[in-house]
C-alpha cells in the first residue's frame, strides 16, 4: 500500500524503538527490583513498600486512564453508527423495503448503515438501463440492526417478519449478506443481483454490532451465531415452499470470516440449508486452505480478480458454487500473527509474486508482520465511482465477479450490457455517496 510520507519515513524509527523497548523494559523491571531490595535494606522494608506502592499506583493510573479514552472513543463510535445521514433520514415510500409503509422497524432500529442500505435498492431505470427490458418486480430489501432487539433469536424473528411481510420467499432469488462489524452491508453486489433478475428478488442482512471490524473481532462468536440461526430460519421456511427462492451467499471482509464460520460443515451445510452459490470477498487472514479450503472442495475456487476465469477450463469451472476472491497484494487477506516468526508462501523468494507485490519485498522476523500491519490502515482507500481492484477494495471486481459466481449473465439481454451494467454500478455509488455527504460523489 502507499504510506502517507510521514509514516513512511517514521516507520523504520518507531520499529526500532519499539524493539529497545522490548529489550529495555525487562532490564528496566530487574533494574527496579534491585532498587527495591537496596532500599530495602538501606532504609527498611517500610520505605520499599512505599515506593513500590508508588509505582505501581502510577501504572494503575495510567490504566484507567486509558481505560477512560478507550470506553469514551466507543461511545463515540456507537453513537455515530447510530446516527442517520441526512440523506438517508426520510423514510422509503416504498413497503418493499424495511421502514417502508407497513413495516413495524423504524430508522432507530436499523442504524446509520441500515438506513443506507435499503434506502439504495435500484430502480426500474436501473434495470431497464442495463439489461434494455422492463422490471419483472420491484427488488426487496431486509435490514435488521444490532439495536432492533436484544438479543439474536429476537433479531432473526424480526428479520423473518420482515421477509414475510414484503413476500421475499415469492421471489426466484434471496441473497443474505453478512454485514461488516458496523453493519455496513456493500450494495455493490446487491445491486447486480437486482438489476439482473429485473428486479425478482430479495436480499437480508442482520446485524451484530456497532463498532468497525478490527474493534469486532470479539464479537466474531456473535455474529456467527447470528448468521447461523437466519440461515437456519430461512432453509426451515423454505422447505415448506413448493417454489422457493435460489438462496444465495455474500460476504466482505470480517462478514466474509462470519458466514464460513457459519458453515462448518462445508459442503455438506450448503446442501442442507438449501444454498446455492456462495462469493466471499477479502476473507481476513485468508482462507485456511487446511480447513476452510477443504471443506468446500470440490465446488470451490479461489481468485485473484475475475479477468483470470478465461484461463481456466469450463471443466474446472463447472460445478463451482463457492467463490472467493482474495487479491494477492490485499494486507487484510495477509496479515497473520504466523507472519512474525514464519515466512509466508506468497513471499517465496523463488516463486513470481503476486500481482500487486513488489519484487523486492523479503520476508524479515518481525518487520514483515509490521509492515503488512500498517499496510492494513490504508487498504481501502476509495474514492465513490472510482472503482480500482488493489489492496481491500473490491468495487471493481464485483461486477463480473457475482454476475458469474451467482451464474446470472445467460439472461436474454440487450448487446452490450455488461458494458452498461459497469457504469450504472459506478452511478449508483456516486449516488449513494452524494446522499451521505453531498459533494463527496464527484470522480
Amino acid at each position: 500500500m502507499q504510506w502517507p510520507t510521514p509514516v513512511r519515513r517514521s516507520f523504520p524509527w518507531v520499529l526500532g524503538g519499539l524493539g529497545v523497548a522490548a529489550v529495555s523494559v525487562p532490564l528496566l523491571g530487574v533494574a527496579g527490583l534491585r532498587g527495591l531490595v537496596k532500599i530495602a535494606r538501606t532504609k527498611g522494608p517500610l520505605a520499599a513498600g512505599l515506593t513500590a506502592g508508588g509505582a505501581a499506583s502510577a501504572l494503575v493510573g495510567a490504566n484507567v486512564a486509558l481505560r477512560a479514552v478507550r470506553r469514551s472513543k466507543v461511545r463515540q463510535l456507537r453513537d455515530a453508527a447510530r446516527k442517520i445521514d441526512d440523506g438517508f433520514s426520510v423514510p422509503p415510500v416504498s413497503a418493499a423495503v424495511t421502514t417502508g409503509p407497513g413495516s413495524e422497524l423504524g430508522s432507530a432500529a436499523i442504524g446509520r448503515e441500515g438506513a443506507r442500505y435499503v434506502g439504495s435498492a435500484t430502480t426500474p431505470d436501473d434495470i431497464e438501463f442495463v439489461t434494455g427490458r422492463e422490471p419483472m418486480a420491484e427488488p426487496i430489501r431486509v435490514f435488521v440492526g444490532y439495536d432492533t432487539a436484544d438479543s439474536i433469536d429476537a433479531r432473526i424473528e424480526c428479520a423473518m417478519t420482515e421477509l414475510r411481510r414484503t413476500g421475499a420467499f415469492r421471489r426466484s432469488t434471496l441473497l443474505i449478506q453478512a454485514p461488516a462489524g458496523t453493519g455496513y452491508a456493500n450494495s455493490t453486489p446487491v445491486d447486480v443481483v437486482e438489476v439482473l433478475t429485473r428486479g425478482d428478488c430479495a436480499s437480508v442482512a442482520v446485524g451484530y454490532g456497532l463498532l468497525p471490524s478490527f474493534l469486532s473481532l470479539n464479537r466474531v462468536p456473535t455474529a456467527t451465531r447470528t448468521q447461523g440461526a437466519l440461515l437456519e430460519a430461512i432453509a426451515d421456511e423454505c422447505r415448506g415452499l413448493s417454489n422457493p427462492p435460489r438462496v444465495l451467499l455474500y460476504g466482505e471482509s470480517l462478514g466474509a470470516k462470519v458466514q464460513q464460520l457459519a458453515l462448518p460443515g462445508g459442503i455438506a451445510d450448503l446442501e442442507r440449508l438449501g444454498v446455492d452459490r456462495a462469493l466471499w470477498v477479502g476473507t481476513p487472514g485468508g482462507i485456511d486452505y487446511d480447513e476452510t479450503h477443504r471443506l468446500f472442495d470440490p465446488v470451490g475456487i479461489t481468485i485473484d480478480r475475475p479477468e483470470q476465469l478465461p484461463l481456466c477450463t469450463p471443466e474446472a469451472l463447472d460445478g463451482i458454487r463457492v467463490w472467493f476472491v482474495e487479491h494477492d497484494a490485499d494486507p487484510v487477506v495477509r496479515f497473520r500473527r504466523a507472519l512474525l516468526l514464519h515466512r509466508p508462501d506468497w513471499l517465496d523468494p523463488t516463486a513470481t509474486p503476486g500481482r500487486g507485490i513488489s519484487g523486492q519485498m523479503r520476508w524479515r522476523p518481525g518487520v514483515t508482520w509490521a509492515q503488512v500491519l500498517v499496510d492494513t490502515v490504508y487498504a481501502t482507500d476509495v474514492t465513490p465511482g472510482d472503482f480500482r481492484s488493489a489492496g481491500h477494495d473490491y468495487r471493481a471486481d464485483l461486477g463480473v465477479a457475482a454476475t458469474t459466481a451467482y451464474n446470472l449473465g445467460d439472461a436474454d439481454r440487450s448487446p452490450n450490457w455488461e458494458v452498461r451494467l459497469e457504469d450504472r454500478l459506478r452511478a449508483l455509488e456516486i449516488r449513494r455517496a452524494e446522499r451521505v455527504a453531498p459533494g463527496s460523489g464527484a470522480s
